[in-house]
């Protein structure tokens, strides 16, 4: 096999598969670099970056919790009104009942909890689509947001709104950038590399192929690269701003859910159901349980964003959440999330989500118009899905292609020809 070829399969992780999930990351790379020679280099300025994690950070946590509702073969149409009511419960009570900060996220996280429980009774033990169930919430917290806030914006106190606009603080001598911003990239390397290590170490030990060294170097160059300069724009910034605490809580969620899909039994029972779920419960799983937890989980990650998103505007208010659900749809089947479910990962979603996100990002640098930029967005995500049907018809690997099969027609089954009349006249025909 030449370098190239080994450099094809084993570049990504080692599977096909793999390198397939990495196609939306070449084409976030080639909106990064469209935008940076149209913007004149505003892209990856430090200022832009931070502001695009704090601005679109709810939209990817958001991502993350639909990821799993998507796996696991439902939809949640609920999850800005579950934001918006969360946000102005939360901000009532500090205003109103002088309820600590701290106390009032965990209150926001309760809230949430509840929702979920809610909905994911309704879908998991009474069998109504979740469609169903989370339009009517849709529609339900909607009203509630509006009801309890009486149509107001209701404001929050400065402790609170650090974790929607707060950095990480200055500390330590003066280097010319974020000290802890760069501790945190030191330490996301130095992960990266025990990673690589670990599965070479795991893969000798199990006695399996173990990619060639060149490319675990190479493998580990790109991603480092990658790691260096966004801890150097992230820690570059204007004195007073680093790396957003939204990012911090991010990058954890990510960690701890990608942790949680790829590595536990309940992680892949979500997957099982997903893939198909009357056989995942003859085999065991729990097909109540699981659809009742990702419901919950939903919800909680929707209260989340929703608090992340008032912290930032300093204030919850009846608009609050419009259209969040569409975004956080798009970005995880832009990610390369399957129609139809049991296919899709956290990293492919946070991806995608960061597509639409420096899309729109670079949109309006350009000062293009809201309109021209929902056009756009939704040309996108139109186009990726009919980029992988047109893989399919052309006899490629196609994601959602490969998955719609239970959802079409059976194909005719080919006619048995009949038997050849014997020649010897004794023998009868036998009918059928």
């Amino acid at each position: 096999m030449s370098r190239i070829k080994e450099l094809q399969k084993n570049l990504f992780g080692g599977t096909t598969s793999n390198a397939r999930q990495f196609g939306m990351i070449f084409t976030l790379v080639a909106i990064v670099l469209l935008f940076q020679i149209w913007t004149g280099g505003l892209t990856l300025t430090s200022g832009n970056l931070i502001a695009v994690v704090s601005q679109y950070s709810y939209i990817l946590i958001l991502a993350i919790g639909m990821l799993m509702v998507i796996v696991a073969g439902h939809i949640d149409l609920s999850v800005g009104s579950v934001a918006a009511f969360t946000g102005i419960v939360v901000a009532k009570a500090m205003q109103e009942h002088s309820l600590p900060w701290p106390v009032g996220i965990l209150l926001g996280l309760l809230v949430g909890a509840l929702i979920g429980a809610w909905q994911g009774f309704w879908v998991a033990y009474v069998g109504v689509p979740a469609f169903i169930v989370t339009l009517a919430g849709m529609m339900l917290f909607r009203g509630g947001n509006q009801y309890i806030g009486n149509a107001d914006t209701v404001p929050v106190p400065a402790g609170f709104r650090k974790i929607g606009a707060g950095f990480l603080p200055e500390v330590g001598p003066d280097t010319g950038y974020n000290n802890l911003t760069l501790l945190l990239g030191l330490a996301a390397c130095a992960g990266m590399v025990w990673r690589e290590w670990r599965a070479r170490q795991t893969r000798r030990e199990m006695k399996a192929d173990v990619a060639p060294l060149w490319i675990t170097v190479v493998r580990l160059a790109v991603m480092l690269g990658v790691i260096v300069f966004a801890t150097l724009r992230f820690a570059g910034g204007r004195i007073g701003t680093s790396l957003p605490i939204s990012g911090i809580i991010l990058i954890v969620l990510v960690l701890a859910y990608s942790y949680y899909t790829r590595n536990t039994i309940g992680g892949r029972h979500i997957y099982a159901v997903g893939g198909n779920a009357r056989a995942a419960e003859l085999s065991g799983v729990k097909l109540k349980r699981v659809n009742f937890l990702v419901m919950m989980n939903m919800s909680v990650l929707a209260a989340l964003a929703g608090m992340i998103f008032v912290a930032r505007s300093a204030a919850s208010g009846p608009q609050d959440g419009l259209s969040w659900e569409l975004d956080a749809i798009a970005a995880v089947f832009i990610g390369g999330a399957a129609v139809s479910g049991g296919l899709g990962t956290i990293s492919g979603s946070i991806v995608g989500g960061l597509v639409m996100a420096l899309l729109n990002n670079g949109l309006q640098l350009e000062g293009v118009g809201s309109d021209m930029v929902q056009i756009i967005k939704g040309l996108v995500l139109l186009l990726a899905v009919a980029f992988d049907v047109y893989s399919k018809r052309q006899g490629r690997f196609s994601i959602i292609g490969s998955l719609m099969g239970p959802f079409r027609k059976d194909e005719p089954a080919t006619p048995v020809e009949p038997p050849a009349p014997s020649s010897d006249p004794d023998k009868a025909p036998v009918a059928s």
